[in-house]
């Protein structure tokens, strides 16, 4: 029951502020977030693409107050694909990118969002990859989804994620199943009221089985974002009874959690994608992988203990 704690954590200002100035964190949150700017994590991604990995890249930063942050914001993205396009990994490494970071909670936030996100969709298609929209806070979908169908008219290849623990998935799911649309799932990391989403492990797997049977058995891309092995398994079988080949769905990862398994999955040939963050604005990234897994919270708590 400590994730709902760790995730209402994530939102105060009090907590940051003592999180970040532990003398660990750094050390612990570069397992997680293994750079600070483009040149920081240059070398990571030429790594993880030379083991035979693909990559998401996700720039850190949602507390978006002003039209100008959220302009800064596509600018980071940019520069990425700026980046990209000179070491020719654009059929490597895509983008994630979380709408609120390009201001969709400002005033008038839907057509700003939709504004500072197009160009970056426009630049990732000008050298081979793509975007996928990131699912945040359920109040934030039916704007996600609608920015999602009105990419996908000049960019059919743009993707988007789904959240096993919420009841409306399922539906969504069967919608972005028949449109030939490329869609993650994830168990989810926001802390949801229960009138909305699972609250039990075990509802949110069951429902994670479902909402991927009907991905696999649909015309879309289904991209399986977990690192349980059990659910790794169960994708693996689903996919092979929709008769699906390897390169018809993809596995994704966290950078830093369960890295020879990425290796293991690549080289039996599957598509293995790395989702790899970086930049200053950390901590509500950060916070989130700690609640999802009691393992990550373990490793922090041992990190202060030892090192603090």
């Amino acid at each position: 029951m400590l994730g709902p704690v760790i995730l209402a954590a994530s939102r105060s200002d009090r907590m940051r502020r003592l999180i970040s100035a532990a003398p660990v964190t750094k050390q612990v949150v570069d397992r997680f977030i293994p750079g600070e700017t483009v040149d920081d994590i240059v070398p990571i991604v030429e790594n993880l693409t030379g083991r035979g990995l693909e990559l998401t890249m996700d720039v850190v930063g949602e507390d978006i107050t002003t039209p100008e942050q959220a302009t800064a914001a596509r600018d980071a993205y940019l520069s990425l694909i700026d980046r990209l396009k000179e070491l020719d990994l654009g059929e490597r490494v895509e983008m994630s990118v979380k709408l609120s970071m390009f201001g969709q909670a400002l005033p008038g936030g839907h057509e700003l969002a939709l504004a500072n996100v197009r160009p970056v969709v426009e630049a990732a298609a000008a050298i081979g990859t793509t975007v996928t929209l990131d699912a945040e806070d359920h109040t934030t979908l039916d704007s996600m989804f609608a920015i999602h169908e009105e990419l996908r008219k000049d960019f059919p290849q743009t993707g988007c994620v789904i959240q096993a623990y919420l009841f409306r998935t399922e539906a969504d799911a069967r919608r972005l199943a028949a449109s030939g649309s490329r869609v993650r799932l994830v168990k989810g990391a926001y802390k949801e009221p229960a009138e909305v989403a699972h609250q039990q492990k075990h509802e949110i797997d069951r429902a994670y089985v479902r909402i991927l049977r009907t991905l696999m058995d649909g015309e879309g891309y289904p991209m399986i974002g977990s690192h349980d092995p059990r659910l790794i398994s169960i994708a693996q079988e689903l996919a092979r009874k929709a008769g699906r080949k390897l390169d018809e769905y993809e596995f994704q990862m966290l950078y830093g959690i369960r890295s020879e398994e990425h290796l293991r999955l690549a080289a039996e040939g599957h598509r293995m994608r790395v989702y790899t963050a970086y930049g200053t604005d950390w901590y509500g990234y950060f916070m989130r992988r700690l609640a999802e897994k009691p393992a990550n919270l373990r490793f922090f708590v041992r990190s202060m203990i030892t090192k603090g």
